[in-house]
């Protein structure tokens, strides 16, 4: 059962149509989210290369988590939504090439390691039944509100 589902993660992110790699949001604090995916699937979906969907585009999965992330928190607190850019990977692990050909949906677990007024960083997990597709952590900067 979804808490969030993909029309109102459409409302909150830039990421529209097709680029939008998130369902739904199943699960969300103030320090913690968890998202599922069936879009990895999808032949339209744009990250795909030669029909195939390269794990390394599971940091996408994990920075748009981040963004959504950043949505519901503003949204639960009324403040402005400042828009971010991704700045950094580190400590990425993908334990799979591919993960277009997996039958199941995408989780996605993202936790905020640390925040400044001007910035965050991340942790995401990805896995699908179970098993460990990606893990890494992400670093934004945040622009102006909107």
């Amino acid at each position: 059962m979804s808490v969030v589902d993909r029309d109102a993660i459409l409302a909150m992110i830039p990421h529209q149509g097709a680029m939008c790699l998130w369902d739904a949001v199943t699960e969300w604090n103030d320090a913690r989210v968890t998202l599922h995916s069936a879009s990895h699937r999808a032949a339209d979906n744009p990250l795909r290369s030669h029909g195939r969907l390269r794990a390394l585009h599971l940091c996408e999965y994990g920075a748009q988590a981040m963004a959504v992330h950043g949505g519901l928190r503003g949204q639960a607190s009324g403040a402005p939504v400042r828009p971010g850019m991704l700045v950094a990977l580190r400590g990425v692990h993908l334990h799979v090439a591919y993960v277009d050909d997996l039958a199941g949906d995408l989780e996605c677990v993202a936790e905020v390691l640390v925040e400044s007024e001007d910035s965050q960083q991340y942790a995401f997990r990805i896995s699908c039944d179970g098993v460990l597709l990606a893990e890494g952590r992400a670093a934004v900067m945040l622009g102006p509100a909107q």
